[in-house]
């Protein structure tokens, strides 16, 4: 029986960022009209956890915008969530991504039942400064090693399609072979409009061929497909698990519309897929 692991996000602020990376709906460069709220009270994100396990999720993931975790408010909210949905769904693994952390915050985290960080090097060091000129590539790398130190699994990866070139890509996936991720995600570019960067989508074949180059970098770790997931691939986007993937994203991103979690479920289980319930 083939296994695959669905991972669900909880989205616990969104927009007001002062970042301006320029694929992100939330920077402050972009001009797309998003729903923006601050730290979502605990009842309701409990309550997503709740829908998440009932889709099958082992992952669930509280996310929060904004360029660091910090040391105040929102590290004590994360902290505080995290330990509400262990108590109540102690099945789940739960995964942080709060941006830019210390080593002392990720330890909060670590202590609140947290198992896995999720911060995205999103590129290569070499073309990051042409999508991002508010913070560098090298304060993702320390968080990634800071997360690595204080015990708790990595989930690093990022997004193709901004104009980088296949050397970049290369050099990408070099760097996050040196941090040995447990989990690493690949996530496509969306063309908007009213986003900085101008791209024509992907092809779906392009997208195959990435995942089959990750998998080939990380032969150790889980492979999950997240963003662009639908809007790309389309009807043959369960075709990712021929190529190397072994995890998705179900339901909802951050501030896009994924497939519901219910035809995901129908199509993976008519393709003879179990649902992990543990992570080794």
């Amino acid at each position: 029986m083939k296994t695959v692991m669905l991972c669900a996000i909880c989205s616990v602020s969104a927009g007001n960022c002062s970042q301006d990376c320029a694929y992100c709906t939330q920077s402050v460069k972009s001009q797309v009209d998003i729903e923006k709220f601050e730290l979502k009270n605990i009842e309701q994100i409990i309550k997503e956890a709740k829908i998440a396990a009932a889709n099958h999720a082992l992952g669930f993931c509280l996310v929060t915008s904004g360029r660091k975790l910090g040391e105040g408010k929102k590290l004590e909210h994360i902290a505080k969530a995290a330990r509400a949905v262990h108590e109540a769904l102690p099945e789940l693994m739960l995964i942080a991504c709060n941006g830019e952390a210390s080593y002392e915050a990720l330890c909060e985290l670590k202590k609140a039942g947290v198992f896995s960080y999720n911060h995205n090097l999103e590129t290569s060091r070499e073309f990051f400064p042409k999508i991002c000129t508010t913070h560098s590539w090298e304060d993702r790398f320390e968080t990634n090693l800071n997360a690595k130190r204080a015990g708790l699994m990595l989930c690093t990866g990022g997004i193709y399609g901004l104009g980088e070139s296949e050397d970049d890509r290369k050099s990408f996936r070099k760097s996050l072979a040196e941090l040995s991720p447990f989990t690493s995600t690949v996530n496509f570019f969306i063309p908007h409009e009213k986003l900085p960067i101008k791209r024509e989508k992907m092809s779906a074949d392009e997208a195959f061929g990435i995942i089959a180059d990750t998998k080939a970098a990380l032969p150790e770790a889980r492979i999950m497909i997240a963003g662009g997931r639908e809007k790309i691939l389309g009807e043959r986007q369960y075709e990712i698990f021929e190529h190397g993937a072994d995890a998705i994203v179900i339901g909802d991103y951050l501030t896009t519309r994924g497939e519901k979690p219910c035809d995901d479920i129908v199509n993976l289980e008519k393709m003879g897929f179990e649902f992990a319930k543990i992570c080794h």
